[in-house]
């Protein structure tokens, strides 16, 4: 009985570990991607702490973070993928909020269930992606201009 619950145990172990090892060999290139956001930010503009980070992979690839400046104001950096394009920089209380985002969702559409909310670049313009299930667990995209907070974009029923 006792030689069982070894094997079942050891079993158990040697899954975890093998699943360890796959979880960090995948987010190794997002580690690196953020390593190398984390120090144009630093080189390119005045946020000093970051509190979040977004991969966003739209039209072009951006890494967005969100943090506090010199001045302990929260604010958004929208970094490129390529460095020979420009990094946007905005205070988070010149657009609209992450909580204003998900509002105008429910407001114009009943999502069975939010996936995601983050921030990402557009054509030059600065928007925020909802991602969410309707009510027939479809996958659905709703992007929502982050200075005006009029809906952009929507991608339903995939």
């Amino acid at each position: 009985m006792y030689k069982w619950l070894a094997v079942i145990l050891a079993c158990i172990l040697i899954a975890a570990g093998i699943t360890g090892c796959v979880y960090s060999k995948a987010m190794t290139p997002v580690k690196k991607a953020r390593d190398a956001a984390e120090a144009r930010l630093k080189s390119e503009t005045d946020i000093k702490s970051v509190d979040e980070f977004y991969l966003y992979n739209g039209s072009s690839t951006y890494f967005v973070v969100i943090g506090k400046n010199s001045k302990g104001k929260e604010t958004a950096a929208w970094i490129p993928e390529n460095k020979k394009d420009e990094v946007h920089v905005k205070k988070m209380s010149d657009g609209v909020s992450k909580q204003d985002a998900v509002n105008k969702l429910l407001s114009e559409k009943k999502p069975k269930e939010i996936l995601g909310v983050r921030l990402g670049m557009e054509k030059e313009l600065p928007v925020w992606e909802l991602s969410y299930l309707d009510e027939n667990s479809n996958l659905n995209y709703y992007y929502i201009h982050f200075d005006s907070g009029k809906w952009w974009r929507k991608i339903e029923n995939l």
